[in-house]
């Protein structure tokens, strides 16, 4: 006999999900270690760029929140806009919410998923195969750590923690590159915190490659938010309230559009309490972009040209791309060919309907693949808000 749902992931989205369908009555099973991209893809002493607002994970029974977790367990509590989260902190508060809404989460890995007549067929890496009418993919960012072609070509066994090019999803402890020069490319908030991680770590000199032509930038405290504008979980902006609280409408944009806003909108910026950290501790060399990189005598060379024309090579002992996650059905090996192959995907993810559901019928998407259809909100943890419900309540339709 087929299980009605399988959910694969563990991490705020996964988890959120499994606690929505059963509390529509729907036997789940649930996939992966908890919250473990979290645990092992963000270095140590990160914070989090979410208010503690932005930072709950949505469930259908009241009591789970990130207030509820620190008043049940004593953590120090976080309620302002003004509070900082540690990610340490939130791991705690993921694995809280999995032993209290998920407790029979099965850490195992699910190895293949393939269409049969009833639904799907599920291989787990413990030898189980088993049925399932419906599935949820909600993977967050595993697989998906982009790393421009140009760097690529440096490294064609790929990027790696102890190699002369790294992702900054391969790194939790960032001391392991102290005492050496160190060269971070980007400009969101997972460079310019990493930069200031590896400065504090005491690498002997960081340098940010901010390869747009702007300047790199924080963003405003809780004190100078425009007044009048609409708040939002990511700050006071008409746009930003639109694409948080009618996250429904965006997937009937121009595939352009929708394209644009995912990797523009809350594209790169430092959190506001980072400035004071990162100035006179980095080096930033902006505007800029890298035209060709190498590896000479093990140590990297990336050459660089400016809008202007002009260029100039830097030279470092490490390379560490904070570049960022693409969605990429390719990178979802888990899926049969003949599953990717049937998949409609528009504006760089999986074409879904109302519901999360794909063109795969039975198959759904949540977290960061859902980003093309229903915008940038699904990159953040306050998303669940949005996609768990509706999720939940299409595939109770369907199959309950």
């Amino acid at each position: 006999m087929s299980t009605p749902v399988a959910v694969i992931g563990a991490g705020p989205y996964g988890l959120s999900t499994a606690a929505h369908l059963r509390a529509r009555g729907l036997p789940v099973r649930v996939f992966g270690r908890p919250m473990v991209s979290w645990q092992t893809q963000m270095p140590a002493g990160m914070l989090l760029k979410s208010t503690p607002a932005a930072s709950t994970i949505d469930t259908p029974r009241a009591g789970h929140t990130l207030g509820d977790f620190c008043a049940a367990t004593g953590e120090r509590r976080y309620e302002s806009d003004w509070d900082i989260i540690p990610v340490e902190t939130f791991v705690r508060y993921g694995q809280w919410v999995q032993q209290r809404l998920v407790p029979d989460l099965e850490q195992v890995r699910v190895v293949s998923v393939d269409r049969r007549a009833d639904g799907f067929e599920l291989k787990l890496d413990s030898g189980e195969q088993f049925g399932a009418r419906a599935v949820v993919v909600a993977t967050g960012l595993s697989g998906l750590a982009h790393l421009p072609p140009e760097l690529a070509a440096a490294v064609p066994d790929g990027p790696s923690a102890t190699g002369p090019v790294s992702h900054s999803s391969q790194h939790h402890d960032l001391s392991a590159l102290a005492g050496r020069d160190v060269v971070v490319i980007g400009a969101g908030q997972s460079a310019l915190e990493s930069a200031v991680l590896l400065a504090e770590a005491g690498a002997a000199s960081v340098r940010v490659v901010a390869r747009g032509p702007a300047a790199v930038g924080f963003g405003a405290p809780p004190d100078r938010q425009p007044r009048l504008r609409p708040p939002s979980p990511f700050g006071n902006a008409w746009s930003l309230y639109a694409l948080s609280y009618h996250a429904g409408a965006f997937r009937h944009l121009p595939v352009p559009a929708r394209r644009y806003l995912v990797r523009r909108v809350l594209g790169p910026l430092g959190a506001w309490w980072l400035r004071d950290r990162f100035a006179g501790r980095v080096q930033v060399t902006q505007g800029r972009r890298i035209v060709r990189a190498k590896v000479r005598d093990g140590r990297p060379v990336l050459a660089l040209r400016g809008a202007d024309g002009q260029g100039g090579e830097i030279a470092a002992d490490h390379v560490l791309a904070a570049t960022g996650y693409r969605m990429d059905l390719a990178a979802l090996d888990f899926l049969g060919q003949g599953l990717r192959t049937e998949l409609v995907a528009r504006a760089g993810g999986p074409l879904l309907d109302a519901g999360f559901g794909s063109s795969v019928p039975g198959l759904y998407f949540t977290g960061l693949p859902a980003a093309a259809s229903f915008g940038p909100v699904m990159r953040f943890v306050c998303g669940t808000e949005f996609a768990s419900p509706r999720l939940a309540r299409a595939v109770a339709r369907a199959y309950g």
